[in-house]
């Protein structure tokens, strides 16, 4: 267990160990919440726009023929066309 100080303009600095088995980098977001027996700190991981980027094309869907266009999934198109279910 590590003891922490408070500055005066009311900082903490978290161990260096503790940061890096965390995975708390620089702008590292933490939710503090006060409890009937003290403080409670929770890491929020917000996702990242380029998290979510290097997941583009991981999974691919086999084509089945021609692209569709969104006037395909359009109900008023599909009654036009005598596609749709009636009532």
């Amino acid at each position: 267990m590590s003891t922490v100080v408070v500055s005066s303009n009311g900082r903490i600095a978290l161990p260096a160990e503790l940061r890096r088995r965390l995975g708390l980098g620089v702008g590292a977001r933490i939710e503090v919440s006060e409890e009937p027996d003290g403080l409670r700190l929770r890491i929020l991981h917000p996702q990242s726009a380029d998290d979510l980027a290097a997941l583009a094309g991981i999974v691919r869907a086999p084509s089945r023929g021609a692209p569709r266009s969104l006037d395909d999934f359009d109900p008023a198109s599909l009654l036009a066309r005598g596609q749709g279910r009636a009532g």
